[in-house]
């Protein structure tokens, strides 16, 4: 169908057109009919300009009327599109010379670039585009997130045949998080970075831990403190800026404070006897909260939700802990461990596992070797004053999610507590040994958050690295994928090996059943002569009892005549004359010689139910009470 409406039979050609109109298959047959349609006229208007008329049915069609040239009347029409790009058969190569573009969306510490670049570029040429956005030297660059792996720069995007749309992320390690190249470069980076002002409130002997971004202003803090403490922005007195911080309107990322936290204390100021009423003091509060409560109230833009925002100094006077005390159940600690961390720090974070420990680390270790993962233990620890930064700006970027989710089985646990600690304590001893539980215990507080690198192997599982809360996005990086290696080159060795042993199993799976299929063949074999034999003698014994049976008594013989009916499991009747003093035994040697041993069948009477082959042999059918006529059924033995 294609075919027959484009006359493209190339793939690459025809993909090209698809991609410049969207993929719409009704836009371009409409452009290949509207092409057809006006070939005269294009072809008239090739030595001139175009009509209005002409002009306007190109435009209705999409396509843009050729410009003729001013220098040559007789120079070819160039055509481009607007909503679709008709291409006429007999013109191909207008398609081939239009370039195949890739997006490429590449992240780098807290920002973000997009870049547009045909797949004839290189990737060096990425870097030199980088450079210039980011302010970053091109031969300190690490480009990585490539389907293939670690490329060159020299290598060309169409050799790597990669899909149109692309995610990347720089890695600097040479660089430090804090430095830059240049003065305004440090300043960026510093505006994007939250610092954390520890806030005493003298008067109220209160403390507060609130985040802010280095783009907020010394002014704004202060109204906002005003929201927190009534105390009016004129009338507060701060100790604790530093002196470099001589004007409100300054950014906390040019004030000098200290990053990532800085203490600070605030108090009224002694008013004059001439103060103002409180209600005064309440209105113009009021006011500066109207005028700066968006600002304020959107604390989510920087990775905290309201409750962490106005938090008390100590975790215990927190409203909702990150995970409750003394919970029984693990996975229900965990659960609220998620929905604390989300609210907190938002929807973009890594996937914690729900259950135990020990379920985290059969859900990583035990499986096949070719699903097993790494386990990345998170230690939180909310009376550390690194917590915040590291969860919002290390644990929510999104290459560390993306990095996170596709290798690890992430589980956390929360230290703050001691109650909890000494439970993550008595975890790691049972699944890891003490070595690991002494290091835990060797790191304080103002160390933490802590992120275990767990790999399990066959004999033990063991540690690979502990990655401390005061470390850059980068760093991070560079540890987990260190890790990462350590543990691909360990997972190929145990998949060759779980290769191995699955072939030998199926190979001794295979000889087992042969020998199996073997030994049924001989015990069919055998019992089939068994049954063989047994048949020869069956039947010579029903041969013998039917020659023994008493000649079968005609009915007007003047004796006492017992005519017997039985019904065989078959559904078939068997029926004999029997003189009435003949003997039970008689009876049952009929019935075994038609295949029903006595040993093998009861023979019941019909009403009342009764078991004849239960009665002496040696009575007759008269004593049995089977004369002058019985209906009688054969019934298998149990």
């Amino acid at each position: 169908i294609w075919v027959a409406c484009t006359g493209i039979d190339n793939i690459a050609e025809a993909i090209t057109l698809l991609e410049l109109n969207n993929w719409d298959l009704v836009v371009i047959n409409f452009s290949f009919l509207h092409s057809n349609f006006s070939s005269e006229a294009s072809q008239a208007s090739m030595y001139g300009p175009p009509s209005q008329s002409e002009a306007a049915d190109a435009a209705a069609g999409g396509a843009v009327p050729p410009a003729s040239s001013s220098s040559s009347s007789s120079s070819p029409p160039s055509s481009s599109t607007s909503a679709f790009c008709p291409i006429n058969p007999t013109s191909r190569h207008i398609v081939e010379r239009q370039p195949r573009m890739l997006n490429f969306r590449v992240e780098y510490r807290q920002r973000s670039v997009e870049l547009v670049l045909e797949e004839g570029s290189t990737v060096g040429e990425i870097k030199q585009i980088l450079e210039t956005e980011l302010g970053v030297p091109a031969s300190k660059m690490q480009l990585k997130g490539w389907k293939s792996g670690d490329v060159s720069d020299s290598t060309l995007l169409r050799s790597l045949h990669l899909p149109k749309n692309n995610s990347l992320y720089v890695l600097t390690p040479d660089i430090a998080a804090t430095a830059s190249t240049s003065k305004n470069s440090g300043l960026q980076e510093s505006l994007n970075q939250n610092f954390m002002l520890i806030i005493s409130h003298r008067e109220a002997q209160r403390d507060y831990n609130l985040n802010f971004p280095g783009s907020r202003t010394i002014q704004e803090v202060k109204r906002n403190i005003s929201d927190l403490t009534n105390i009016p922005v004129r009338h507060q007195q701060w100790e604790g800026w530093p002196a470099s911080a001589s004007d409100d309107s300054m950014t906390l990322a040019a004030s000098g404070i200290s990053h990532p936290c800085h203490s600070l204390s605030v108090c009224r100021r002694s008013a004059p006897a001439n103060a103002q009423e409180p209600t005064e003091e309440c209105a113009d509060v009021h006011m500066i909260s109207d005028s700066e409560g968006d600002d304020f109230e959107d604390a989510s833009e920087f990775g905290v939700d309201d409750s962490e925002m106005f938090g008390m100094g100590t975790s215990s006077c927190r409203k909702s802990p990150m995970m409750p005390e003394n919970s029984e159940n693990e996975a229900d600690a965990l659960l609220h461990f998620t929905a604390e961390f989300s609210s907190r720090y938002g929807e973009t974070h890594p996937m914690f596992f729900i259950g135990s420990l020990e379920a985290a680390s059969q859900e990583a270790f035990y499986g096949k070797a070719r699903d097993r993962k790494l386990l990345a233990i998170y230690l939180h620890n909310d009376d550390s004053v690194l917590s915040n930064v590291f969860c919002s700006q290390m644990m929510c970027a999104d290459s560390i999610v993306s990095y996170l989710s596709q290798n690890f089985i992430t589980w956390a646990w929360d230290v703050t507590k001691e109650t909890n600690k000494a439970r993550l304590l008595t975890m790691c001893t049972r699944h890891f040994g003490s070595a690991v539980t002494q290091t835990i215990r060797t790191y304080k507080t103002d160390q933490f958050p802590l992120l275990l690198i767990v790999m399990g192997k066959r004999t033990s599982n063991e540690v690979l690295n502990v990655i401390q809360g005061n470390t850059t996005v980068d760093e991070l990086m560079m540890r987990l994928m260190g890790a990462m290696e350590i543990f691909t080159a360990q997972q190929q060795e145990d998949i060759k090996d779980e290769d191995e042993r699955e072939a030998r199993e199926m190979v001794k799976r295979e000889q087992d059943e042969a020998y199996r299929l073997s030994l049924e063949a001989d015990r069919k074999k055998v019992l089939k002569k068994k049954r063989k034999k047994n048949l020869t003698v069956f039947c010579a014994i029903r041969l013998s009892l039917e020659q023994a049976l008493p000649p079968e008594p005609a009915e007007e013989s003047g004796e006492q005549i017992s005519k017997l009916r039985i019904r065989t499991p078959s559904g078939e009747f068997l029926e004999r004359r029997f003189l009435g003093s003949c003997k039970l035994q008689v009876l049952f040697d009929f019935v075994a010689s038609k295949g029903y041993p006595f040993e093998e069948f009861k023979l019941l009477t019909t009403f009342p139910r009764r078991n004849i082959t239960q009665l002496d042999p040696g009575s007759t059918l008269l004593e049995a009470k089977l004369f002058p006529q019985e209906t009688l059924f054969l019934e298998a033995k149990e």
